[in-house]
């Protein structure tokens, strides 16, 4: 009987998050949970019933997110949220101001070290898309159906809220510059 072996991964190409942790476990909750901010960006469908969920990919490792971030300073959380949904995707809307949901997660830092982060998600209504914006080229956006938006993102507590997501509050929202 003969053993497969997987292949040698070639230099430079990019290393799964667990195996960057089993290379170094030092680094692995190295501090406190670290605080983020989420924009669940959805859009109303043609039929004017159904929605569609804003979903990006993340700059570093291409996996399937929603725009997040970290706080901005002098910001209310679902300002930042707002903020991290023009930046990544191009996409203005008034956020709610109290989360949906939240999700924690592992965040590996640019210093090797992984972070457990806690992100608070606050839904906008997207009232107004760009196609030149900030992170533009660095990531691919796609709008697709709750159930779609859940297939594709790995973290367990985000798929749950995204495939049972109902938009809050009426329809509508507040006029978007």
């Amino acid at each position: 009987m003969t053993s497969k072996k997987k292949p040698a991964k070639t230099p430079g190409q990019p290393q799964s998050l667990l195996q960057e942790l089993a290379a170094r476990p030092e680094n692995l909750f190295t501090g406190k949970f670290r605080q983020q901010y989420a924009a669940l960006c959805f859009r109303y469908k043609n039929d004017g019933a159904s929605i569609e969920i804003l979903v990006v990919t993340s700059r570093d490792s291409g996996r399937w997110i929603v725009p997040k971030g970290w706080p901005v300073g002098g910001k209310a959380p679902y300002e930042s949220a707002e903020i991290e949904a023009w930046e990544e995707a191009g996409v203005r809307g008034k956020a709610r101001k109290k989360p949906v949901g939240r999700y924690t997660y592992l965040k590996l830092l640019g210093d090797g070290h992984v972070v457990p982060c806690i992100v608070d998600i606050f839904q906008i209504e997207v009232k107004k898309e760009v196609v030149a914006f900030k992170e533009r080229g660095e990531r691919i956006l796609a709008w697709v159906s709750p159930d779609e938006a859940s297939r594709r993102v790995r973290e367990v507590e985000l798929k749950s809220l995204l495939v049972q997501f109902t938009p809050q509050g009426g329809r509508g929202g507040r006029k978007v510059a």
